[in-house]
């Protein structure tokens, strides 16, 4: 029975990948030639090739999904020509920001590849520090949703209602857990595939030192050695952030397992695609069923993250820090994302429907289940009023609440720590959505100025990483 199950599957296989190859254009195909040569000489050959396992981190956008494709094609062309291939491991860090339309894709993508029954590949999502089978029917746990909603309100008011910060710094700082846990987990990877160019990873990385650096962490000079060294590297400097951040309130996370190979390789396809749009390529628009979703949280462009939040924040920042109109703020932020908007072909019924009176009372409920937060306590956010010693406190009051101006020397009082009337200290709680001990934190806090906008454009002060630089596929997008 297992003989005729496995020719059975085997001739399965062998459908997929006609099918799969059918969409290659001639360069697609150059390329996957190239890419199998590439994954056999860093297994050691032919004969090493079915005990190598290749990572892949997916976050549902176009680069991961294009990459797992190539990816596929070569584990089932090398399945034709020899006994055995390499193994697949496919992980994508689970957040906040990803919408179910974004989890639907990721699991059409793995259908239409026929992962599901095949043993060469393990899918894996990461949520909240844990690894777990990929599920997209799963919802966001409780523990983990509370926790990024509290990490980016406090980010928020610590980055004076920075929006690039408030909805992008705790995703991006989960990166080096993410990669730790499932490069080393049940036995490890040898390999981690990328499908972003060196330049685009070399800009992410500057962009998590930066942040680090920001919050206070000390950072070393040495280059790490190894991917290993690095993922443990960026979790050191997210680590180093939320200390800062958290203060005494800091809850130290568990470790990742040890484990693993020392010596990663870096496997890339970008260089081996240079000239194919692989935005609208078949294999990515037919083949896979590709649909951007235009809610989603998009890993490379930190200045339209998610285009409908973005928007909304803008909006609420003009009507209220700029006295402006709402529409003015909301079509400003369009206006200046339209090329980013156009190349992901989000619709103009999204944009159309943003400036509208029901598009704010969508993007009023996408902020209550991104943030946990009513609208008043994310306008709370923005003003930022409690860092610095509550230095624009007074602002915040005349322009929001102006009924409490008259108990602004007992709001001071309650902020240091003094004592004062529970009714004030409730307000502030529930004016904030920020529990009494962290506005007491943040009180005595500086501001930080965090620019999460090193993948969206390329400072002039940073290079690209050279050829033989440390170069891996962050973002998952």
């Amino acid at each position: 029975m297992s003989a005729i199950h496995d020719q059975a599957m085997n001739y399965v296989y062998q459908q997929v990948q006609q099918r799969l190859i059918g969409y290659f254009t001639r360069a697609e195909r150059t390329a996957l030639q190239l890419l199998i040569q590439r994954i056999v000489v860093a297994a050691g050959g032919m004969e090493q090739i079915g005990d190598y396992k290749v990572l892949v981190a997916h976050g549902g956008g176009e680069v991961s999904s294009y990459t797992l494709a190539m990816l596929r094609a070569a584990q089932l062309s090398i399945a034709g020509r020899a006994p055995r291939t390499f193994q697949l491991r496919v992980a994508t860090l689970r957040h906040t920001g990803m919408t179910q339309d974004t989890l639907d894709t990721i699991h059409r993508g793995y259908s239409r590849l026929f992962f599901h029954d095949d043993e060469r590949v393990e899918l894996l999502m990461v949520e909240n520090q844990q690894v777990l089978p990929f599920n997209y029917q799963r919802p966001l746990s409780s523990v983990g949703c509370e926790t990024s909603q509290r990490n980016r309100l406090m980010i928020g008011h610590l980055t004076s209602g920075d929006i690039c910060a408030t909805l992008c710094n705790d995703t991006y700082l989960a990166l080096g857990d993410f990669y730790q846990r499932v490069t080393a987990w049940n036995g490890g990877v040898h390999a981690v595939a990328s499908g972003d160019s060196a330049r685009k990873q070399s800009q992410l990385l500057a962009w998590l030192k930066k942040t680090a650096q920001a919050a206070g962490a000390t950072l070393p000079t040495d280059k790490p050695a190894s991917l290993n060294g690095l993922f443990a590297r960026m979790d050191e400097w997210s680590e180093g952030f939320y200390r800062d951040l958290f203060g005494e309130h800091c809850v130290p996370k568990a470790n990742a397992s040890p484990g693993g190979h020392r010596n990663l390789a870096s496997i890339g396809i970008a260089d081996l695609l240079e000239g194919v749009d692989s935005t609208c390529a078949p294999l990515l628009t037919e083949f896979m069923a590709y649909n951007p979703d235009p809610l989603g949280f998009h890993f490379s462009h930190p200045t339209v993250a998610n285009p409908l939040l973005m928007a909304h924040l803008r909006g609420l920042q003009a009507e209220c820090l700029r006295e402006l109109d709402y529409e003015e703020g909301v079509e400003g932020f369009f206006l200046q994302a339209a090329q980013y908007l156009r190349d992901r072909q989000i619709p103009d019924t999204l944009i159309t429907q943003a400036m509208s009176r029901e598009g704010r009372v969508l993007a009023t409920q996408c902020a209550e289940q991104f943030f946990g937060l009513e609208e008043g306590q994310l306008i709370c956010l923005l003003f930022s009023p409690f860092i610095h010693h509550g230095e624009r406190l007074e602002g915040y009051l005349r322009q929001c609440h102006p009924g409490m101006l008259v108990a602004l020397p007992e709001l001071h009082k309650v902020l240091q720590g003094k004592p004062a009337a529970e009714m004030l200290q409730q307000w502030l709680a529930d004016t904030s959505g920020v529990p009494l001990p962290l506005l007491q934190h943040l009180y005595r806090k500086r501001p930080t100025t965090l620019v999460p906008g090193a993948t969206a454009r390329s400072p002039r002060h940073e290079r690209p990483m050279a050829d033989g630089e440390l170069a891996f596929q962050l973002s998952g997008r």
